[in-house]
């Protein structure tokens, strides 16, 4: 017997050496022990005159084309199942399958306890409201909240200024209702308004607290309509206090607010300007005021970088008072003149002769032309709006405490405030 066969050669030799078909004698279902190189052989026949007279399987084509049968039909059934089993999945998948596909019910939303985000602004939103003021050479947009059931509403003045002298005031509440408005009374200096709506029914005042209890890291929730967005709220904390504050108004040169402000990261941009700065109870502890921010929108408008700047609540209640009792404000002084074209390190009294007025708070207080003042109550004071936001933020009759520099000594004098003439 040959050891190797080429692959094109058809026959296998026998025990006579005479070629016999290739397949002969191999039953395809038998078990065949593997060789060592891996290929299958028939398995040894047992020996026996009955064995060796068995006939050899058919190679005729009529057994082979029944082979063939066989496997074309296990095949075509493998296929119809297949595509049954695909269509009846994507079925079971589409439909739910022989069930009525049925959705679960909306779960309930969470509850919103007392002083939450949520309540507060649920609260307090009818009590806020949206300033349109226009003038023959500006328009602007603003907040304000109610301040009584008869109409009286606190904002900016930089809000109402564009409607001065003859131009249009109106106030929309949260509900949508627009009203006409006419300003009671304003002042530059302290950057507060009180206007007043008439005929309207059912107002909701918002209550003032207390600035003086507010503690850095508090909560705070602001509401207003940035961008002319009424009914915005959003929320932060208390990030500083006593943070002095100046800023320009809308009228002629010189009119600029001086403000010891609350300072809040709650986003505030343009349009919230009048508007509540609300504590976790819900009271008002101050009037969103001003903003800082890195730069503006391509209309000019800058927006929050999480610097915001209110007027504490218990001036603007001062103020108000003042505006609906006198229609004005007695600002307090200490009757000197400031020096800034130095950069000092603090206040500087000018030099001459008349900067301290002749028996004002200062002069009776022993402050002298030249003096620098450093502090007032124990705070620093690091240039001349610092000094006028430190005394803005007293009244006419309060105390002061001052520190100044006179010839490289320091001194201390405490002056009684006065109002201005």
């Amino acid at each position: 017997m040959r050891e190797s066969m080429d692959l094109g050669e058809r026959g296998r030799a026998g025990a006579d050496d005479g070629p016999v078909e290739p397949w002969a004698g191999y039953d395809p279902w038998e078990s065949t022990p593997a060789t060592p190189t891996g290929v299958r052989q028939p398995a040894p026949r047992p020996a026996g005159p009955a064995y060796e007279s068995a006939p050899e399987p058919s190679g005729e084509p009529g057994v082979r084309a029944r082979r063939r049968g066989v496997i074309v039909a296990v095949a075509l059934a493998a296929l119809v199942t297949g595509t049954l089993g695909g269509y009846l999945g994507a079925r079971y998948e589409r439909d739910g399958g022989a069930r009525t596909l049925v959705l679960p019910a909306p779960a309930p939303g969470p509850e919103r306890p007392a002083g939450s985000v949520a309540d507060l602004a649920a609260r307090s939103l009818p009590g806020v409201v949206t300033l349109r003021a226009s003038g023959a050479a500006e328009a602007g947009t603003g907040t304000g909240f109610v301040l009584d059931d008869r109409g009286h509403i606190l904002t900016n003045n930089h809000v109402v200024a564009p409607a001065a002298g003859g131009g249009a005031l109106s106030v929309t509440f949260s509900g949508g209702q627009t009203l006409r408005a006419e300003v009671v009374g304003r002042d530059a200096g302290y950057d507060l308004a009180v206007v007043r709506v008439r005929g309207v029914k059912n107002l909701t005042p918002l209550a003032l607290g207390d600035s003086e209890g507010v503690q850095v890291g508090d909560p705070v929730v602001a509401l207003g309509s940035p961008f002319d967005l009424p009914n915005t709220v959003t929320a932060g904390i208390i990030s500083a206090k006593e943070r002095p504050v100046t800023a320009a108004g809308e009228g002629e040169q010189g009119d600029i607010s001086y403000v010891d402000a609350l300072q809040t990261d709650a986003p505030l941009n343009p349009g919230n300007s009048g508007g509540p700065l609300l504590d976790a109870t819900g009271h008002v502890i101050g009037v969103n005021s001003a903003i800082r921010s890195a730069g503006g929108t391509d209309e000019g408008q800058a927006g929050s970088v999480g610097l915001g700047f209110a007027i504490p609540v218990n001036q603007a209640r001062w103020v108000a008072g003042e505006l609906l009792d006198h229609g004005r404000v007695a600002h307090p002084v200490i009757g000197v003149a400031l020096d800034s074209r130095e950069d000092r390190n603090g206040a500087l009294i000018g030099g001459d002769k008349d900067a301290v007025t002749p028996g004002g708070p200062a002069d009776r207080a022993g402050l002298a032309p030249g003096d620098l003042v450093t502090a007032a109550d124990d705070r620093p004071v690091t240039s001349t709006e610092d000094l006028i936001v430190r005394i803005r933020a007293h009244r006419p009759g309060d105390r002061l405490r001052l520190t100044y520099v006179r010839e490289g000594k320091e001194h201390h004098a405490t002056v009684t405030l006065e109002a201005a003439d």
